[in-house]
């Protein structure tokens, strides 16, 4: 924990707590020593102007009100994802096209802008931060509204679906279970009643979607979690193997500090980084491996290092 963020802490307990906070509990919420304390109430009476008081009898340190409104710190506050969960809302906000919801979503825009126009952003130039989409594909409103009904109502649908993979366009039941923004697009997580089993569609590629008067079958979270969020990327299923990517020394100073599934296993050997990965679907995995060129190698299993070889092998043919 750096000084700033036992600032903040700091503040935060203080702020919290209706009565005055004993000398050691701050040491256990700041995570340091009774000096480092001591240096911490310090600097923030110097460079804050922090009304930190200390109760004898009570053997607390706490914040007096001295005017209308309790202290706050000046300056940029957020954490990273406090910061980055305002922005994203602010930014799906933003694209959200007059409708039904207009009335009721216009007032939470404001609130938000209020929040990051606030005293905490500093200077107030929020447009300075940026959040970036790459590659968002369209999706027909009504058929978003239809199948977003559907799923917080509880209802099966008919949707007509046109596969990328297969070209082919089919109609089935299903009960929906999950909506998924994933990498900038939105996945539509089903019970296939037609396959009965669990699948997961893109929602740019429903062409039609119909609420079928029957209640959908709810699939408990843990089973969705385990069959969706156990292997790599959106294509979900069960791990069957597990991939073993050897990145260059120089491409491990950016995959060391990457998190590309939850349950992965990465270490140093020599100076290269070795990742491995759970999958039970190659295809997002090849499009991730490819992208980092020669500086990757796949070391097993060897129907993943074929695939990529072959995939390589095609690219090159191009040229």
């Amino acid at each position: 924990m750096d000084l700033f963020e036992r600032f903040f802490r700091l503040h935060q307990v203080l702020s919290n707590s209706r009565y005055p906070v004993p000398r050691r509990t701050l040491q256990d919420k700041l995570e340091c020593s009774r000096a480092t304390v001591n240096r911490i109430i310090r600097d923030m009476r110097i460079y804050f102007d922090a009304p930190i008081e200390f109760d004898r009898e009570a053997s607390g340190y706490y914040y007096s009100i001295t005017g209308e409104h309790p202290f706050e710190l000046p300056g940029l506050w957020f954490s990273a994802s406090e910061l980055y969960a305002l922005i994203t809302v602010q930014h799906l906000l933003a694209q959200v096209q007059p409708g039904l919801l207009e009335s009721h979503i216009a007032p939470l825009k404001e609130r938000i802008n209020r929040i990051l126009q606030s005293r905490h952003m500093g200077s107030g130039e929020i447009n300075r931060i940026r959040i970036l989409g790459m590659a968002a594909r369209k999706i027909d409103p009504e058929n978003f509204r239809t199948v977003a009904g559907a799923l917080l109502r509880r209802n099966r649908m008919r949707i007509v679906y046109h596969g990328r993979n297969s070209n082919q366009i089919t109609e089935r039941e299903v009960s929906p279970q999950r909506l998924i923004h994933y990498r900038d697009n939105w996945y539509l997580d089903v019970w296939d009643h037609d396959k009965k089993k669990l699948r997961s569609f893109s929602v740019d590629r429903i062409k039609q979607a119909r609420v079928v008067d029957k209640d959908a079958k709810t699939i408990p979270d843990k089973d969705l979690d385990k069959h969706f969020a156990s292997s790599y990327g959106i294509f979900g299923g069960l791990p069957k193997h597990k991939a073993i990517l050897r990145f260059s020394s120089e491409r491990a100073r950016w995959v060391a500090d990457e998190e590309w599934h939850p349950k992965q296993e990465g270490c140093y050997e020599g100076e290269c980084y070795v990742l491995r990965i759970p999958y039970a679907d190659s295809r997002e995995l090849v499009m991730d491996i490819l992208k980092h060129g020669p500086e990757v190698t796949v070391l097993g299993p060897d129907c993943l290092r074929a695939e990529v070889v072959d995939q390589l092998a095609k690219a090159l043919a191009q040229y």
